[in-house]
């Protein structure tokens, strides 16, 4: 029997964006949209056990606000157009523009995750009694 090669932290972050295992990068990752399989259908790795609750979301918004909104402010068609124009493109432009990041950067949050070797149980608060 042969043991598998742990991922590296980068490896499973790519695994992750491409929405397979971080562990074996042959199952899926997600099972719709955005809710996470709770193991693998190829190796059977919990994945359910990675807290991706905020993160993903808030490096999407990141990610879009640096690399699509602040780009546009250089272009005089922005400032030009008609605001009952532009908005209802932008808007639009915007939403598919998160929609589309969103699962590939929670994917790789996991795939994070999964590499640095942090799970649920491991952020959960520890009161003292």
């Amino acid at each position: 029997m042969t043991q598998k090669k742990r991922p590296t932290v980068l490896q499973a972050m790519a695994r992750g964006l491409g929405g397979h295992c971080p562990a074996c990068k042959e199952g899926r990752i997600f099972s719709r949209y955005l809710k996470v399989q709770p193991s693998c259908e190829a190796c059977g790795h919990d994945l359910a056990q990675y807290p991706a609750d905020d993160g993903p979301a808030y490096f999407t918004i990141l990610l879009v606000g640096h690399l699509i909104v602040g780009p546009l402010f250089f272009f005089p068609v922005i400032w030009e157009t008609s605001a009952w124009i532009m908005l209802p493109i932008l808007m639009g432009s915007l939403t598919a523009a998160v929609l589309l990041i969103l699962p590939r950067v929670k994917g790789a949050f996991i795939g994070l995750l999964y590499g640095l070797g942090i799970r649920e149980r491991d952020s959960a608060l520890h009161t003292a009694d």
